[in-house]
């Protein structure tokens, strides 16, 4: 019997689900981390890389000998460098100075094309989200790429849901609550979708940085959350797709990140650190009988140099 996958697109999802150790409240929920760091790239962002580019092959807009365009932050990128390397498209990427360094060269070194803006001291802005948005627009229109719009694009829901049932498989139908960072909004709006068609009283929660509230009502401002936080309130965002919505600061975001490698083992990125901080939150809020769910987004293998330099 051969169990040998065709290609590596075909090792994205079925991830790990693990329960907090050490990091748990007192008298509160268990914690459980969906483990999308085991996927290819080290990020759940391979699902919907994935999803985007076959949905579009299916129906015609990516074409034999086509290419791709995309903004990114980065993990969006190097998912769909991955993807395309594999399939044969060639890919333009355009992305920031404002983000982890080593998601860059991740997709340089798998074969995109970079086009880097300058941010505002290395923070992420409203401004600088759209411009990286302007900036893909003119590249698909000159050139005739694909352009995946990760911020519009409700293909990748589907791959979202499908991590939802296998949610729900590996906790047996013994789920909550749901806790996830809101960027693109997909992989909330996706698991809350799928979660509710199983269970409709699971308890959904949003995570957003402290600094940048726009989701819960406030001003537009600038942190150090990659992949999380555009600044305003995107397109696949809808209301009441939350019961609530956490604000998690840049530093209490990286501090959890460091506690999750030093107490856990689980080397993750800032995001996850915000994530498992408003799981903690709710955690608290359902009580010992409780079971809540949330994502470690991606490996901390590629914030080295961030996560170096606040070491000192």
């Amino acid at each position: 019997m051969n169990d040998m996958a065709g290609n590596i697109l075909q090792s994205i999802g079925n991830t790990p689900l693990l329960a907090l150790r050490r990091i748990v409240p007192g008298n509160g929920a268990r914690v459980l981390l969906k483990l999308e760091n085991q996927n290819p790239t080290g990020s759940m962002k391979d699902r919907m890389a994935l999803a985007m580019v076959e949905a579009a092959e299916a129906d015609g807009r990516l074409a034999p000998g086509g290419s791709v365009v995309e903004y990114t932050g980065g993990s969006t990128g190097v998912s769909l460098s991955l993807v395309c390397a594999v399939k044969g498209y060639p890919l333009h990427v355009v992305t920031s100075d404002a983000f982890a360094r080593e998601k860059l060269d991740h997709m340089a070194i798998l074969g995109a094309r970079l086009q880097v803006l300058e941010s505002d001291g290395g923070r992420m802005t409203e401004k600088l989200t759209k411009d990286m948005i302007a900036a893909a627009g003119v590249i698909a229109r000159e050139t005739g790429a694909f352009w995946t719009d990760q911020m519009k694009n409700r293909d990748q829901l589907a791959a979202y849901r499908a991590m939802a049932e296998e949610i729900w498989v590996q906790t047996g139908g013994r789920i909550d609550g749901f806790v996830q960072s809101v960027g693109t909004a997909a992989s909330l709006r996706g698991n809350a979708e799928g979660l509710r068609r199983r269970h409709g009283r699971i308890r959904i929660v949003a995570v957003e940085p402290a600094e940048s509230p726009v989701l819960s009502g406030g001003a537009s401002g600038a942190h150090r959350i990659d992949g999380i936080g555009a600044g305003y309130v995107v397109p696949l965002w809808e209301d009441g797709i939350a019961e609530g919505i956490e604000r998690v600061s840049t530093d209490e975001a990286m501090d959890m990140a460091f506690r999750l490698a030093r107490e856990e083992g689980l080397f993750a990125g800032t995001s996850t650190g915000a994530n498992v901080i408003a799981a903690l939150r709710l955690a608290e809020t359902l009580g010992p009988d409780a079971t809540v769910v949330t994502i470690m987004c991606d490996t901390g293998m590629k914030y080295l140099r961030t996560f170096g330099a606040r070491l000192g």
